[in-house]
């Protein structure tokens, strides 16, 4: 078996907004094929970092190095944002989907328009994506159509449409309704299992615990605790991990006693 190249290395990454520093030097290292879960409190910085890793928010310092090529994040150009984008994509929290175009033309309209390539063609890669993510059936619905678990599968299909080499997944799932939350996740499982690379701000934690690598623990805009998903979840090292953790579990075991009451009603 081929051993997994270093793909993605970032270093002493830095974000303010107006006084407040949010991100206080976060060092990363993702290899080609890893799936990182990225969990921690509210306001501890995950989605900052996500935003940062793919430009949509600019941070002032911290070297970023994607397939060997260095850049200075506090000097980069737009030029080369768009030279990192054509390797990454963006999965959002509220799907971000055009309310006015079709589940196909979502997929498509970044083909057709950013990277020119014949409709035809594109329609052709987004039948099939839309296919891959089982939704063979809504190729025509709008977004106003679909229920929030469609709606978050095409945009799954939009990040794949451009062939990312990464992809980065900002709470996939939190805005969705407790029963359509699986079908979304199986879906990210499948593009595991096919060596995907993903970056996924999460709190779910069967998620991280079954399909994650490697976990982040992030507070107050440090990474707190990182490590191999088994032996993290087996025995955190850090008494704040221990106990967000403890949480999570509390949470989820809570949520499933309501669905099990709700069954039996």
């Amino acid at each position: 078996m081929e051993e997994a190249s270093e793909m993605l290395q970032v270093r002493g990454l830095q974000k303010s907004f107006g006084g407040t520093q949010v991100l206080r030097g976060i060092d990363l290292d993702i290899h080609r094929g890893d799936v990182v879960a990225v969990l921690g409190p509210s306001g501890s910085g995950k989605t900052t970092l996500l935003r940062c890793l793919n430009f949509l928010e600019t941070a002032e310092a911290g070297t970023y190095i994607l397939d060997g090529e260095t850049f200075q994040l506090g000097r980069v150009t737009k030029r080369q944002i768009a030279q990192i984008r054509r390797k990454t994509a963006f999965v959002f929290q509220n799907f971000n989907l055009f309310s006015n175009r079709t589940a196909l033309q979502n997929v498509t309209e970044g083909l057709i328009v950013a990277r020119r390539i014949p409709r035809a063609e594109a329609n052709e890669k987004g039948r099939r994506l839309l296919d891959k993510v089982g939704l063979s059936e809504r190729y025509d619905y709008y977004p106003d159509q679909l229920s929030g678990g469609q709606q978050q599968r095409v945009a799954i299909a939009r990040a794949l449409a451009t062939d990312p080499e990464i992809i980065f997944f900002d709470e996939p799932t939190s805005a969705l309704d407790p029963e359509l939350i699986g079908e979304v996740l199986q879906v990210m499982r499948q593009l595991a299992y096919e060596g995907m690379t993903m970056i996924v701000v999460t709190h779910e934690i069967a998620f991280a615990r079954q399909v994650s690598g490697k976990v982040i623990f992030m507070e107050e805009g440090r990474v707190v605790e990182s490590g191999n998903s088994a032996e993290l979840f087996a025995a955190p090292r850090h008494a704040r991990t221990k106990a967000f953790l403890r949480t999570l579990q509390e949470h989820g075991d809570f949520l499933q006693q309501e669905a099990e009451q709700k069954e039996d009603e």
